[in-house]
C-alpha cells in the first residue's frame, strides 16, 4: 500500500508541473523558423513567420489540436518614468492565450483582452520592481535591427504569476498587434499549439514536422522549451526513489521475520508431516505455496488498501511548497495507477516467495528424529 500511495503522490508531482508549464506559458507545441528559439530573443525580426493567419488555419484543421495562437517576442526597455528594466515581451492574442493559460494566476487588475489595444499585464517580478499597479502608464522601448529606436505607451491591466519565478521577473505581455506596431511588421515569432490531451504531444510534434508547415521550420514540444522541467523530475524522482527504497527495506524484513517465525514455530508439525513419508521437497514446495498464497492475499489488500487512501487525498488533497524555480504552492492529490499497484502487488508478493525460501530449505533438511523432538 505505502509503495502504490508513494508512485502515485510521485505522479501527480509530474502531471501538476507539466500542466503548469503547458497553461501557464508554453502551450503543448511552438512552431518557429530555424534560429528564433536560439537567437530570436535578441533578434526576432530576422525570425518572422510572414503569414501566421494561413499557417494557423492550416494546423488548426488537425482533429487532436484544440487551438492555435501566433506570439511575437521582443526584448526591450519598460520605462515607468522613474526607472528603466530590461524586459522580455511577447505579443498576444488576448483571448486565445486566455484559454491556454488556465494556470496563470492572476495577483492583481484582470487579464488581457481583445479590447486592450495597447494594454499589458507584466510579471510580478516585474511589478515589485518598478512599483506597478494596475491603471499604471509605461512606455516600452526597444532598438530595431538597423539602429532606429521604437516605443509604444500602455497602460498596466493586470499582474500575473506563472509557475516560474525567473519568467515572472522580466515577463511582459501586450496585443498582438501593439507589438507588431513597436517591430513594425504583420508577421509572428512562433505558433504556439494548445491540444485536447498532453499525451497527444509527441505524435503531433512527429506529425507537424512531416507536414512542414513552413519552410526552414523549427518544431519544439513543452519538455524541449523547458529544459528544467526534467531537472526537477529527476531531482523528485532521487528524493522519492530514496523514500520507495526505505519503504521496499522494511517491507522485506517484515516479512523475512515473519515468516522465519512462523516456519520455525511448525518444526514438529513438518517432522510429523515427514515421519508419515512425505519428501524433503514435499516440505519445501508446501511452505513456499502457503506464503506464496500469503504473499498474494496481502499485497491484494494492499491494493485495495492503496486505492482507499488514493481516494480519500483525491478528495482533500495535500498542500506542497512550490517546486523548484516557482513561487506557487500547490495542492498534491494521489494518482494511483494501474501500474503503480500492479507494481506494489508484484513487489509484496515477490518479495513473500523470497522470504520463504530459505526458511523453507532449511526446515526441509533437519532430521525427522531432530524435528520431532521440537514438540517436546
Amino acid at each position: 500500500m505505502s509503495l502504490a500511495v508513494a508512485q502515485g503522490f510521485l505522479e501527480d508531482v509530474f502531471v501538476q508541473l507539466a500542466e503548469a508549464i503547458v497553461h501557464s506559458q508554453s502551450g503543448h507545441i511552438q512552431l518557429a523558423r530555424q534560429g528564433f528559439f536560439e537567437h530570436g530573443a535578441h533578434q526576432p525580426e530576422k525570425y518572422l513567420v510572414e503569414d501566421p493567419v494561413g499557417d494557423k488555419k492550416r494546423i488548426a484543421t488537425i482533429p487532436e489540436v484544440q487551438d492555435v495562437m501566433a506570439r511575437l517576442s521582443f526584448s526591450g526597455l519598460l520605462n515607468n518614468g522613474r526607472a528603466d528594466l530590461s524586459v522580455i515581451g511577447e505579443g498576444i492574442e488576448p483571448d486565445a492565450e486566455n484559454r491556454l493559460g488556465t494556470s496563470l494566476r492572476i495577483v492583481a487588475g484582470r487579464r488581457l483582452a481583445s479590447t486592450d489595444k495597447y494594454g499589458a499585464v507584466v510579471g510580478k517580478g516585474v511589478a515589485k520592481s518598478l512599483g506597478l499597479k494596475p491603471g499604471d502608464r509605461v512606455v516600452v522601448v526597444m532598438s530595431t535591427s538597423d539602429g532606429a529606436m521604437n516605443s509604444v505607451e500602455l497602460e498596466i491591466v493586470g499582474v500575473f504569476q506563472s509557475f516560474s519565478k525567473e519568467y515572472d521577473d522580466r515577463g511582459v505581455k501586450i496585443p498582438l498587434s501593439a507589438a507588431q506596431t513597436l517591430l513594425n511588421t504583420t508577421g509572428a515569432s512562433a505558433l504556439v499549439v494548445l491540444l485536447h490531451d498532453t499525451a497527444q504531444t509527441q505524435r503531433l510534434s512527429h506529425l507537424l514536422k512531416e507536414r512542414t508547415v513552413w519552410r526552414d521550420q523549427d518544431v519544439r514540444t513543452w519538455v524541449e522549451l523547458n529544459d528544467f522541467y526534467l531537472k526537477t523530475v529527476e531531482l523528485y524522482k532521487m528524493q522519492f526513489g530514496g523514500l520507495q527504497v526505505i519503504i521496499l527495506v522494511m517491507v522485506l524484513l517484515s516479512v523475512v521475520n515473519a515468516v522465519n517465525t512462523t516456519v520455525f514455530e511448525r518444526v514438529s508439525e513438518f517432522g510429523t508431516f515427514r515421519a508419515l513419508g512425505n519428501r524433503n521437497s514435499d516440505v519445501l514446495k508446501m511452505v513456499v505455496a502457503e506464503n506464496a498464497l500469503l504473499g498474494l492475499i496481502g499485497g491484494a489488500l494492499g491494493v485495495v488498501g492503496a486505492i482507499i487512501v488514493g481516494q480519500v487525498i483525491q478528495r482533500t488533497g495535500v498542500p506542497m511548497p512550490p517546486p523548484p524555480n516557482s513561487e506557487l504552492a500547490y495542492v498534491a492529490y494521489v494518482r494511483v495507477t494501474w501500474f503503480a499497484l500492479a507494481g506494489a502487488l508484484a513487489v509484496g508478493f515477490t518479495a513473500t516467495v523470497l522470504a520463504a525460501c530459505v526458511p523453507a530449505w532449511r526446515v526441509s533438511v533437519i532430521q525427522v528424529a531432530e524435528a520431532l523432538r521440537q514438540s517436546q
